[in-house]
């Protein structure tokens, strides 16, 4: 029998943390093991439980959902994936939250199904990252390249040696990856099987040193190996 997924709820609300937890207890095969009101004790119980999935909140009293993600995902004694959950549709949150080491992103007016899945996702090991959340990404770090390299270096970036390290199929993965497709999205369009897929990106995370899917876009963004406007279709 396959074991729960663990889940730590964070939120300063104990009305919002009720409801989390009637939705999450509600769905076979997960467990909330525990609870927290403020970052402190998000920390705190983090390192009591070491819970499979966070589910953090942003704006807390004392210490934050960010800072505390930031030091949660620093613990190596802790192996939790930190789903954030806010009410702001704000870029800051987002890209704060992505560079403090956070797996996840979604709103709290998300569905129910939403939440399950995003923490059913980070539990398997991979990174939330929404075709929408993707095209955000993608044009925030464009922007910041852009402006850093000025226009004659905008259209024409360095590729990192690292990127020798692919095989031809791990960069069309990572390529797709980076234009906001799911791993069956990927094999539908290169003909594989899903599994190889999860294979081939688990390969180029290991070789490029990347701690996740989330990470692997902002490197392909960054290094020019997808360019913005990019589309799937």
């Amino acid at each position: 029998m396959t074991a729960p997924i663990r889940v730590l709820l964070v939120d300063d609300q104990e009305l919002v943390r009720a409801g989390f937890r009637i939705i999450l207890g509600s769905e076979p095969g997960i467990e909330v093991v525990g609870e927290a009101a403020d970052g402190r004790g998000a920390i705190d119980r983090a390192r009591e439980l070491n819970p499979d999935v966070i589910c953090m909140d942003v704006q807390m009293p004392g210490i934050d959902g960010l800072t505390a993600t930031r030091e949660i995902v620093a613990d190596p004694g802790i192996r939790s994936a930190v789903l954030i959950l806010t009410t702001f549709d704000r870029e800051d949150y987002l890209f704060d939250a992505l560079q403090h080491g956070a797996s996840g992103f979604i709103l709290k007016n998300s569905s129910p199904e939403a939440l399950v899945e995003a923490v059913q996702v980070l539990a398997r090991g991979d990174a939330l990252l929404a075709p929408d959340v993707t095209r955000r990404v993608i044009e925030r770090f464009a922007r910041s390249a852009d402006a850093q390299a000025g226009p004659a270096a905008a259209s024409v970036r360095p590729m990192p040696t690292t990127v020798d390290e692919l095989t031809a199929r791990e960069a069309e993965v990572l390529a797709l990856l980076a234009q906001g497709l799911a791993n069956s999205e990927i094999a539908r369009r290169l003909y594989l099987g899903e599994a190889t897929v999860k294979t081939h990106v688990s390969k180029v995370l290991m070789k490029l040193g990347l701690r996740d899917r989330i990470q692997a876009v902002v490197f392909a963004y960054e290094h020019g190996i997808v360019t913005p406007g990019a589309s799937p279709a």
